[in-house]
């Protein structure tokens, strides 16, 4: 990914944290010579410094061979809150359009999980965190254990180590102070989630800018 300088973002914390919000990332590899994609949802799990990306995806996709063969390294992508940004609310004409986006890339090679107990807990995992706000969560061990087997055996689960990643947060850090507060109140007031997500970010970082 190009990512410049100003717009770099390098606090494994911080790439981590998008990741686990967005939960939602683009496997790609290549299969057949030819690049292929798949979208995914994913867990962080490991300790601190070797965390890891776990998944799963059908096992009638043929996207999983081609790294369970070759342990071929695999690109994961996130991408966060972004939003279209107006030269109108600049201070300097000189200026054109662009677009405030926050993505992280994640690079690693990975590993097929073919115990049938691990799977099963991987998947219990999975369910779980994204059941855990519900007022009575769905559960697996509340399904017909059969039908689960089944289900399970019609998936490849995977973990993916994380050998590196990227993170562009582009947030206007090449704009002067005065263009990126008249940004922040476009973008905070207006109807598009995305918008205000952005915002916020953007009077976060330049709040920490502004205490050190």
């Amino acid at each position: 990914m190009y990512v410049p300088d100003y717009f770099a973002e390098n606090d494994r914390a911080t790439l981590l944290d998008l990741i686990r919000a967005t939960g939602w990332g683009y496997m790609v590899g290549a299969t057949d010579g030819a690049p292929f994609a798949t979208h995914l949802p994913f867990v962080v799990e490991g300790e601190p410094g070797a965390e890891r990306l776990v998944a799963h995806m059908a096992r009638a996709n043929p996207h999983w061979r081609s790294f369970a063969d070759g342990g071929r390294e695999q690109l994961v992508i996130f991408s966060g809150p972004h939003t279209y940004v107006s030269p109108r609310w600049y201070t300097t004409a000189k200026a054109v359009p662009t677009w405030n986006y926050v993505a992280v890339h994640v690079y690693g090679v990975p590993r097929v999980v073919d115990d049938p107990a691990a799977v099963h807990a991987a998947q219990k995992r999975l369910v779980d965190f994204y059941e855990a706000g519900a007022e009575t969560p769905w559960r697996m061990e509340d399904v017909d254990p059969d039908y689960i087997a089944g289900m399970l055996r019609a998936i490849v689960s995977f973990e993916v180590p994380i050998a590196r990643m990227e993170g562009k947060y582009k947030l206007s850090q090449n704009r002067k102070p005065e263009d990126r507060a008249r940004v922040v109140e476009a973008l905070a007031n207006s109807p598009d989630d995305g918008a205000q997500r952005i915002a916020r970010l953007m009077a976060s970082r330049e709040a920490g800018l502004l205490s050190r």
